[in-house]
């Protein structure tokens, strides 16, 4: 559906809205990753057993990885950056659009001033 020239801006600000909402949405889904992370790297920093950093990286990646919780949540950040990805794409193409739409109009503009010019020099 084309919009009228009056309509790309709004288009575009909830267009640039739903960027900004998808971006806090990664910023929290990060968040919790990352508490979930600390968690398992507690976990793993007060195993007695592990003998040394390799030993508690695989066990930290062990604990998140039987973490069905840590799971959905990377499956949500996958999720949400394609979320991103498109609605920056529809940001981008709304933009573009009326930048056309700009030109179209000007165009017609210096058109109909060359028509009126024309008609002058010709006497009608």
């Amino acid at each position: 559906m084309k919009l009228s020239l009056s309509q790309y801006p709004s288009a575009i600000a909830q267009a640039a809205q739903s960027v900004n909402n998808i971006k806090h949405q990664i910023a929290e889904v990060r968040q919790h990753l990352a508490r979930l992370e600390g968690n398992a790297d507690r976990i793993a920093a007060f195993e007695a057993n592990l003998k040394n950093d390799a030993q508690r990286r695989a066990r930290r990646f062990e604990v998140l990885q039987v973490n069905p919780e840590y799971e959905r949540a990377c499956d949500a950040l996958n999720r949400l950056n394609t979320e991103k990805a498109h609605a920056a794409a529809q940001l981008e193409h709304l933009r573009n659009e009326f930048s056309v739409a700009k030109l179209e109009t000007q165009l017609a503009i210096t058109q109909q001033l060359v028509g009126l010019e024309t008609r002058e020099l010709v006497g009608l």
